[in-house]
């Protein structure tokens, strides 16, 4: 009996995980058309975080990235292949994953502290941010020309500040609602 409750365990990880996975590659499609055009990627992130934990909500990133990675059209504007990765933006992308490292360090570390998490999802866009940014700067100097980190943050960043913190307040605000769903 311990088995098979153990493996509808697992098959029910692996739904949830695929789930979010494709959610966020649905939010990658969908573009909000603003002064700078953004997606709703961030949010299906932030979402599938707080709505699995840590672990899970880490290993749908890294699902959604690895099918991505090997040519699906999972990216923004229906765009996939290793060279998205390569890109000047896949350095966001790739971020993701450090936002759910530190999302799952700040729950072995706190527990289920509603506002600390909150606070790991916030610090993990920083993250997000950063190694996206030194990635953007790397692949930009390679093809064009060096650029300084502040005309890349004005580029890359700054637009996104006010709409990521929009989404990731949304994403804990739904995924608040709806958890008690979810085994």
């Amino acid at each position: 009996m311990e088995a098979a409750a153990g493996t509808r365990t697992k098959t029910t990880d692996l739904v949830y995980t695929a789930l979010c996975a494709a959610l966020i590659a649905v939010c990658s499609w969908i573009s909000v058309p603003a002064a700078v055009p953004f997606t709703l990627q961030t949010f299906a992130v932030f979402a599938a975080l707080n709505l699995l934990g840590g672990k899970r909500g880490t290993t749908a990133v890294l699902v959604y990235i690895l099918l991505g990675a090997v040519g699906l059209p999972v990216f923004s504007g229906f765009k996939g292949g290793p060279g998205v990765l390569l890109g000047t933006t896949g350095g966001y992308i790739i971020g993701f994953l450090f936002t759910g490292l530190l999302f799952i360090f700040a729950e072995r570390l706190f527990g289920q502290k509603r506002l600390l998490l909150i606070l790991a999802l916030i610090a993990g866009l920083l993250v997000c941010y950063a190694f996206g940014t030194a990635w953007f700067m790397l692949v930009y100097a390679r093809s064009s020309g060096p650029i300084g980190l502040g005309t890349a943050l004005s580029w890359c960043v700054i637009p996104f500040v006010v709409p990521d913190l929009i989404k990731l307040a949304a994403a804990v605000l739904i995924t608040d609602r709806v958890k008690h769903l979810i085994p």
